[in-house]
């Protein structure tokens, strides 16, 4: 006969059930197996990103024999000449039109953004709210829909094929972006500093310039990076801007329109090395500059949240 089952009496009112501890090994196991599939993951999309780059590099050293023989080899002769002959070929031409126009560019899209983002963080007005929905809709608006008005109003200004259309162009492009993220960094400086400012009396231009500016410096270089990138890599706005309307005009290609004009000039006598060691030096300077300040710009990214 099988065992009579007992039956247990309910737990008296205003008494609450012990429940069984959960065992930290069972904790433990759900950690592994998720850092185990996050790190998997990562190093997944490092490979992802890091193979085609190392070869892209690595066939700027060979030659189109190798290429078309064994894509995936190793150069058999180490030589920078094909740097060299890219560079003749007018990449620098191309490179040097990228850095004057970035070095106009990106500091005046800092500073121009930063002042109406820290005005509009800390000054109380109407119409505040307006403008800030204003830029941050800037930011959604795709740029292919503005290019025809925005190449006939460059036109009417005569600056068709010039560095100041293009700077100016930029900096307008890259205003949204910057102002929405200084608005929000902006916002997280504490009040008391700015108080105490006003109270010693100074005046808003030095209250901004020689107090918060630089307590804004982690979210300045973060911008300021995302910025860079933008402006360096950006190919349609060049292309309608910076074409030449007549035969004695000079070409001021930039880096993104200079590779195409490589790719086009070398028709059926294709020179593969060159065009990747043309891809490879316009590749490098970003990045360089984003590997010296990563740091800073995960310290831009956080200090939002953690403050």
């Amino acid at each position: 006969m099988s065992a009579p089952i007992k039956e247990t009496a309910p737990a008296p009112a205003g008494r609450t059930v012990a429940k069984a501890p959960v065992r930290p090994g069972d904790r433990r196991g759900e950690g592994v197996v998720l850092n185990v599939f996050s790190h998997g993951f990562l190093a997944l999309w490092a490979l992802l990103i890091v193979l085609p780059l190392l070869w892209l590099v690595l066939s700027s050293f060979k030659t189109d024999a190798q290429i078309g023989g064994s894509a995936l080899g190793w150069p058999e002769n180490w030589t920078a000449g094909v740097f060299r002959r890219a560079w003749d070929k007018g990449i620098g031409d191309y490179f040097l039109n990228t850095v004057i126009v970035l070095v106009f560019s990106v500091p005046l899209t800092m500073l121009f953004g930063s002042m109406a983002a820290y005005v509009l963080a800390r000054y109380r007005f109407w119409g505040n709210r307006l403008l800030y929905y204003f830029f941050v809709a800037g930011a959604m608006f795709p740029v292919f829909l503005a290019l025809v008005p925005l190449f006939f109003m460059v036109k009417r200004l005569d600056m068709l094929n010039t560095y100041q259309g293009l700077i100016l162009v930029y900096i307008a492009y890259s205003m949204p972006f910057t102002v929405f993220f200084m608005h929000a960094f902006f916002r997280t400086l504490p009040t008391a500093v700015f108080e105490a400012a006003v109270l010693d009396g100074a005046s808003h231009t030095r209250t901004f310039f020689q107090v918060m500016l630089p307590m804004a410096r982690p979210g300045l270089i973060s911008v300021g990076i995302f910025n860079t990138l933008g402006q360096w890599n950006q190919f349609i706005l060049p292309t309608v801007l910076m074409q030449p309307q007549s035969g004695d005009d000079p070409e001021r290609y930039v880096l993104t329109q200079g590779l195409i004009q490589l790719q086009q000039q070398q028709g059926y006598a294709s020179d593969l090395p060159v065009l990747f060691a043309g891809v490879t030096i316009a590749m490098i300077p970003m990045l360089v500059v984003y590997l010296s300040f990563q740091r800073q710009v995960q310290a831009g990214l956080t200090s939002a949240t953690l403050k």
